[in-house]
């Protein structure tokens, strides 16, 4: 097969004729089967760099709905850079990880003031704007720019692996993937290898007969698994929930707080023996919430600010915080 051939000691000849056939393959799947995502419709690299921020640590289908709105809010760099703090973290409510929304908005200020609202077109320079890694500097090195470098993200990770057929240091995978990326189509061939990670090479069944490259794969299916990661912790916690006169009772969190600093949430409750109005789960990385949501008496109430409901969509609320007014109809 010319997966055997290329990977295994092969001639230099070979290599390159495997490599070229892969990549031809790839595209051309990608082409036919990628899916409609709202960042994919152009190359603006302000759209590019926030559709990857947001997908850090985050499912694509979690993001869509955020993405559109924030950029309704904010359709610029320029925009973004103007709004208050405030503001972007209200937009930001949802996703998670608070301090990419700040880091966000601190960069947009940085490109605005020092490269007059225009993206710089390298990875090496993309590097030195606060927030933007390696990966996401290439993505929007390729992507936006047709920069010929690779990215790699979990994904990719996967992918390349498994066409090894063997567990990659951080730094081979880099230059694996450099090495099979498509020069013509850098940005392309990316996101062709991200999708196939997403959609087909799959973490725990692959879908490998449906894979438009599985003549090249050494392993034909999942690599031997490293160690479990830790379990999930169980945690209960137990919030009030106050209305009054169109109105509801919330806390700030510190500014100085570790987590979700100057965010808005519901007080903590202290009363154990109250029935719930209602349960949810919720988690936040390693842990999993069972949240309680009791309505107290007024005279239970001590401390916090009254908001008033129609304030409450452009709040920096936490994450918790809004899938419980959401629950309860609220918001």
């Amino acid at each position: 097969m010319v997966g055997d051939r290329s990977l295994v000691d092969g001639t230099r000849e070979v290599n390159r004729e495997a490599t070229s056939l892969f990549r031809e393959r790839l595209l051309a799947w990608y082409d036919q089967n990628r899916r409609d995502l709202p960042w994919r419709r152009d190359h603006d690299p302000y759209r590019v760099w926030l559709s990857e921020i947001m997908l850090q640590q985050t499912r694509v289908v979690a993001i869509i709905e955020h993405y559109q709105k924030f950029l309704e809010r904010f359709p610029t760099v320029k925009k973004l850079a103007a709004a208050r703090e405030s503001s972007v973290l209200a937009a930001w409510s949802g996703l998670g990880y608070y301090r990419r929304a700040r880091m966000l908005h601190a960069a947009a200020k940085l490109v605005v003031k020092d490269h007059s609202g225009k993206f710089p077109k390298t990875a090496k320079e993309l590097l030195e704007i606060p927030g933007i890694g390696r990966y996401t500097a290439a993505a929007i090195a390729s992507i936006a720019f047709g920069e010929s470098t690779a990215v790699v993200d979990g994904n990719v990770e996967r992918v390349l692996e498994r066409l090894e057929g063997k567990r990659l240091e951080r730094e081979e995978v880099w230059q694996h993937a450099q090495r099979w990326l498509s020069p013509e189509r850098p940005g392309d061939f990316n996101q062709a290898v991200m999708e196939l990670g997403a959609t087909v090479c799959i973490p725990r069944q692959p879908k490998c007969m449906f894979c438009p490259v599985a003549e090249f794969c050494a392993t034909r299916g999942e690599l031997p698994q490293l160690a479990k990661a830790s379990p999930q912790k169980k945690r209960g916690i137990q919030y009030a929930l106050h209305c009054d006169n169109g109105s509801v009772l919330l806390v700030q969190r510190p500014t100085d707080a570790s987590l979700m600093p100057g965010m808005w949430e519901l007080p903590e409750a202290r009363s154990t023996g109250a029935k719930a109005a209602f349960t949810l789960r919720h988690s936040i990385t390693v842990t999993d919430y069972t949240v309680r949501v009791i309505r107290p008496e007024a005279s239970e109430v001590a401390g916090g600010s009254w908001i008033q409901r129609t304030r409450l969509p452009r709040m920096p609320l936490t994450g918790l915080a809004r899938k419980i007014l959401r629950t309860a109809k609220v918001i």
